[in-house]
């Protein structure tokens, strides 16, 4: 009976590589066990057919950043079982392939509450949370709010300028009518629960908002539910 051992000291003996080397090509997903992807170099393996892929790199895996259509409703919890390989947007032109590491450890710079739907941003890599959580208060994000309610005759010039929340004078937005029920808003520094507060301030009641874009990032045509990478290159 063959002894088992690591998948990277298997590949190293196998390959004549270094076990760094191994375990770079594993964690890229470039190394399957019958046929099977594994991306943990500490699978043991015994008399499998272990297999390296055609065009396989040894460069370290890039951590992910990844895009998701939240849908309302929907708690942080519960965003970490949309991000699954089925739920992968069919556009996606990231040209990235999917490694299921991409799914661990993520973090969301910039949240929404949860009756909120729309762009959210999930990452596991350190500058991207960085750049959003230093510049994040000068990036335009947009949104589409529904509402119900007349409102103020005034309501959108003091939704536009003069409002406060949580103790904190806002500044200046842009905000348009879409439709009788719909308003766009085109807004800096936008905290959890704020546009909502700012609806109420002039008569209006928020019934949906969705964030469609933060900076240079929109959801473009993505569905609910669905993510997509942001693509090596694209920048807030």
């Amino acid at each position: 009976m063959t002894t088992p051992l690591r998948l990277d000291k298997r590949l190293a003996a196998q390959l004549h590589c270094s076990r760094a080397q191994a375990r770079h090509y594993i964690e890229g997903g470039w190394v399957s066990v019958d046929g099977v992807v594994v991306e943990a170099p500490q699978t043991l393996v015994a008399g499998q057919t272990v297999t390296l892929a055609a065009g396989a790199s040894s460069e370290p895996a890039e951590p992910a950043t990844l895009l998701l259509n939240k849908p309302a409703g929907c708690t942080a919890e519960e965003m970490s079982a949309l991000l699954r390989e089925d739920a992968r947007f069919a556009d996606d032109a990231s040209g990235l392939r999917l490694l299921h590491r991409h799914f661990l450890r993520l973090e969301a710079p910039l949240p929404l509450d949860a009756a909120a739907c729309g762009l959210v941003v999930l990452t596991q890599d350190w500058r991207v949370r960085r750049h959003l959580l230093e510049s994040g208060p000068g990036l335009e994000q947009e949104f589409m709010v529904d509402v119900e309610g007349e409102g103020s005759p005034w309501a959108l010039p003091k939704l536009t300028h003069g409002l406060s929340f949580q103790g904190r004078a806002l500044p200046a937005c842009k905000v348009s009518w879409q439709s009788e029920q719909r308003l766009r808003f085109a807004i800096k520094d936008v905290r959890p629960g704020q546009l909502q507060h700012m609806c109420a301030a002039v008569g209006l009641r928020a019934t949906q908002v969705r964030r469609l874009r933060i900076g240079r990032i929109g959801l473009s045509r993505m569905p609910d539910g669905q993510w997509r990478y942001l693509a090596p290159g694209q920048r807030f």
